[in-house]
């Protein structure tokens, strides 16, 4: 713990052993920016013991470890930490291990299931009388990601519906329909999502707004009951086509999918390309025309992930 207000707070006793596992995350769904997100199943699985050595330790596999910090700048790292603090707690010496399934700068909730790992294993880490419910848990990683459209699927599963009142971020759940079937085209390259919100304009036309409200309230109907309206209802007009051309391959491949006619979207910030098939035989296809499709210098790892309806789940090992 690296606050300088850490002699105030309670330490956390060597042994505790928390694992979580989150799911991967697609935000925006087309047109619902900053709003709507739905749990996938790509999981990341962090595991946090505490030590009494003052040590960071760090065991980290799969996507991105060639590149993620192993010292107090790792995003986990630094949101328990946060998280500790604001329950009144710190750490004498952690390890870190982690499984990354969830690839990063991709668009599909990276950084969010990194600080939903986090502020869950927070949470369990400190005695029962510290703990906070999943509102603490929505609050605080909002708080942190700026927007609650990623963490909050990663939280509760199925579809998220999120606002904000004030300073307070809130969310509700929907079930997805059940032959709904995303498909996931993921390419060989990264775009940052501060890169992408600096494309956006400061403000959009009264019209095209008003256009994309109606299409982002069709958009829970479709997941939710009537998936054959999928194509109409993920017609975005806040943020895709600003961001075109940071990702052409990416709009480039969502145009030709949408022109067949399947429902097609910027998954999150991008660059990876999400189709919401109406069912499998959809998917089938979708999959086919990506694969068929050739496209020069880029390559697409293609995947099938369901909609993950259960969201983080919190095993506690030893107290």
């Amino acid at each position: 713990m690296h606050d300088g207000g850490a002699a105030a707070l309670a330490a956390l006793p060597a042994g505790l052993s928390v694992t979580v596992r989150v799911p991967a995350t697609s935000a925006n769904l087309g047109p619902g920016y900053d709003s709507l997100g739905l749990a996938v199943q790509l999981f990341d699985t962090v595991t946090v013991q505490t030590l009494d050595t003052g040590a960071l330790e760090f065991d980290l596999s799969g996507e991105g470890v060639d590149s993620v910090p192993r010292d107090g700048r790792h995003l986990v790292i630094r949101a328990l930490e946060q998280g500790l603090a604001r329950l009144g707690y710190r750490h004498q010496g952690l390890k870190l291990s982690a499984e990354n399934v969830i690839p990063h700068g991709r668009g599909l909730g990276s950084s969010a299931a990194a600080v939903v790992a986090a502020a869950l294993a927070a949470n369990a880490l400190v005695p029962a009388e510290a703990q906070r419910g999943l509102a603490w848990v929505l609050q605080f990683t909002s708080e942190l990601e700026g927007h609650p459209d990623n963490v909050a699927p990663a939280i509760f599963g199925a579809l998220a519906l999120s606002w904000q009142e004030g300073e307070e971020f809130l969310s509700a759940r929907a079930e997805v329909h059940p032959e709904v079937t995303p498909v996931v085209a993921i390419p060989d390259f990264e775009l940052s999502t501060e890169l992408a919100r600096t494309l956006l304009p400061a403000q959009v036309d009264h019209h095209q707004a008003a256009m994309n409200s109606g299409r982002a309230a069709l958009l829970v109907a479709a997941l939710t009951g009537a998936p054959e309206l999928l194509l109409p209802a993920t017609r975005d007009y806040l943020h895709q086509d600003y961001r075109a051309e940071a990702m052409r391959p990416s709009a480039e491949l969502i145009g030709a999918l949408r022109a067949a006619g399947h429902a097609t979207v910027v998954s999150g910030a991008g660059p990876t390309v999400m189709t919401l098939a109406r069912d499998a035989a959809e998917a089938d296809a979708v999959e086919a025309f990506i694969r068929n499709r050739a496209q020069d210098g880029v390559s697409w790892r293609v995947l099938r992930p369901g909609v993950d309806r259960e969201g983080a789940k919190v095993e506690v090992h030893s107290r």
